[in-house]
């Protein structure tokens, strides 16, 4: 039996909530690894090792030895300073990039029924960079002459602009979106980085996410800003995007292993001088996409790191 149990004093239930996945056994290690993204405390329940036929079995515990060995678990806590809703809106986008398919998810400490609301204690405007500033529909903000606001509704979709992946990749946004620029964003969930790219100037951007929901919600955020520039579609990543002609900018934040799988297909939509914007890159995993980047023939002129994650900047060598 695999069980690794999360260390430290988790306090009352309403001090922490767990966040608990179930998956085909098969599946475990990739749960693992996304799961990972959110908290490195992890609570894995993999009970397909255990021998019904030892002698120890009247020393198990009845639930486990009836336990289902053909799935696994892992679960995370929540401190009640994070948000609930917002790390269940990443790990749903994470899950369907990745192609996971949980059996089950569960949480325990929160209604769900208060999930698309008391997230929103924790939301408040950020400054990121030297000019954009993401604000919360709900929230007043006094912005400066230069300030770039952009205001954004996530709802249940990923992309606030706390989480390290976004903000490392829209701090590139700032140095890289050129004034009339053409613009895409693989795996747009709420529409954050069109809109920036938008705000900082960009001519014409396609937004793309494979989540129907993401797409209504990124929409909803692009009519707000009153930008009329973004078309926002369904897409399984680029499979069908605009390719009528290359892009200046693209951006992907994803995950390591969907970045790699999308690498062979980006070659039309890149010239010389596209600088595409990857990020959602655990640094274990950074080396990784590097060489495939290397391999089929692109070069990576920046890479910044916050904590645990990685972006990159890459144009074609």
């Amino acid at each position: 039996m695999d069980q690794d149990y999360v260390c430290g004093d988790y306090g009352t239930v309403s001090d922490w909530t767990q966040i608990r996945v179930t998956v085909k056994l098969e599946e475990l290690d990739r749960l693992t690894a996304v799961m990972s993204m959110v908290s490195n405390n992890l609570q894995i329940e993999d009970y397909s090792d255990i021998d019904l036929k030892t002698c120890y079995g009247d020393l198990i515990d009845e639930s486990i030895l009836n336990a289902d060995k053909t799935v696994a678990s892992v679960s995370v806590y929540i401190p009640s300073d994070r948000s609930v809703a917002e790390c269940m809106a990443f790990l749903k986008e994470r899950f369907e990039a990745s192609g996971l398919s949980p059996i089950k998810t569960e949480t325990v400490g929160v209604n769900e029924e208060d999930w698309a609301n008391s997230w929103k204690a924790y939301y408040k405007p950020l400054r990121i960079g030297e000019r954009l500033v993401i604000v919360p529909a709900w929230e007043s903000f006094d912005a400066a002459p230069e300030d770039l606001v952009v205001r954004m509704d996530p709802g249940m979709a990923f992309g606030t602009g706390t989480h390290e992946t976004t903000r490392l990749v829209i701090g590139m946004l700032e140095r890289y979106t050129k004034k009339g620029c053409r613009m895409l964003d693989v795996g747009t969930g709420s529409g954050i980085l069109a809109i920036c790219a938008s705000k900082l100037g960009a001519g014409e951007c396609f937004a793309y996410d494979i989540d129907p929901m993401a797409v209504r919600v990124a929409n909803e955020n692009i009519r707000d800003s009153g930008l009329n520039n973004i078309v926002c579609e369904v897409s399984d990543l680029l499979k069908q995007a605009d390719r009528s002609r290359p892009y200046d900018l693209i951006c992907a934040n994803l995950v390591a292993d969907i970045i790699i799988r999308m690498i062979p297909e980006l070659s039309p939509f890149m010239d010389e001088n596209t600088v595409l914007l990857a990020s959602g890159i655990i640094t274990q995993r950074s080396q990784d996409v590097v060489d495939c980047f290397e391999a089929y023939g692109y070069r990576v002129v920046e890479a910044p790191v916050e904590n645990d994650w990685c972006a990159l900047a890459v144009m074609k060598k």
